[in-house]
């Protein structure tokens, strides 16, 4: 599967599978969601839902862990057409950085003008609290300084330009905008912000890897969402990140506990009818700023 060839995939692949997928909806999405490991219910508040495998889905990336169902779902969330990614794909499946991107270009294609990507992080951060939300502020791209990144190989004009510029990869308007859902909801006790750092797993990181992370400046880790961040800035799209925090990553060597991907899952239920409020209400919020704006 992984050649280290972040260009298996074509400008025409992209635009057969997304030519694919209009074809069998009248919907046409202004907002995409990303559903992180066990957050595939944030697409339950959908209405007018058509579903879609990614197995029948041409090119499309098909996940192989627990907690990603791998279904693309369409609907409206009040009254803004959406497309929601029940699970996702990561580098320590075996795929390409194209392929776990693949979506975001097809996205684009779409016609989506903004993606909310979430995920289930630990965190590294002293002050966080397992079952906090982290509103992410900025990234870390661990395996892009190793050379595995997104956007290495050939650039494709028609996507964006050779050297993107990524320090505002996450909207300031967005991420304001939820804080705010965040507070109105009465959940400002455990909305944070913070940064992101992504490494390619599947382990979870050693207490020496994670006291690096903590000198580094880095609040939470995981090990996704920095591709796709990447591809969505460099195409031009609008980016906010919410980590769910489903674990504290030990950066003490008297602690015993030892984390493990059930727990992840667990606190990922918890907390997912929270998020699912808090991803709703950013959607029609922004839809009326983009009506407000025009």
């Amino acid at each position: 599967l992984h050649e280290n060839n972040n260009n298996c995939c074509s400008f025409e692949d992209y635009k057969l599978t997304t030519d694919w997928l209009l074809n069998r909806t009248n919907l046409r999405p202004k907002v995409a969601v990303i559903c992180g490991s066990g957050l595939g219910l944030l697409a339950d508040a959908v209405s007018n839902k058509v579903s879609f495998r990614y197995q029948d889905i041409p090119n499309f990336p098909v996940s192989t862990v627990p907690g990603h169902e791998g279904c693309l779902v369409f609907g409206t969330v009040d009254e803004t057409p959406c497309v929601f990614m029940q699970g996702r794909v990561h580098l320590y499946e075996g795929y390409s950085l194209c392929q776990v991107t693949f979506p975001i270009r097809m996205f684009k294609l779409m016609g989506v003008e903004s993606v909310i990507v979430t995920n289930a992080a630990g965190g590294i951060c002293p002050d966080f609290k397992v079952g906090d939300i982290m509103v992410i502020k900025d990234h870390i791209n661990l395996p892009g300084f190793a050379g595995e990144h997104p956007l290495c190989g050939p650039n494709d004009e028609r996507f964006g330009i050779r050297f993107p510029c990524m320090s505002d990869a996450y909207s300031k308007q967005m991420r304001r905008l939820a804080v705010d859902v965040g507070t109105d909801l009465g959940c400002s006790n455990f909305i944070r912000e913070g940064v992101y750092c992504m490494v390619s797993g599947p382990n979870f990181e050693t207490i020496a890897e994670a006291r690096m992370l903590l000198v580094l400046g880095c609040d939470a880790v995981g090990m996704s969402t920095v591709p796709e961040v990447t591809v969505a800035k460099h195409c031009g799209l609008r980016v906010l990140g919410l980590s769910l925090i489903t674990n504290k990553v030990s950066v003490d060597y008297s602690r015993e506990e030892k984390v493990n991907y059930e727990e992840v899952l667990q606190i990922s239920k918890m907390r997912a009818e929270v998020l699912q409020k808090i991803v709703t209400q950013l959607i029609s919020r922004l839809q009326q700023q983009s009506i407000n704006t025009h």
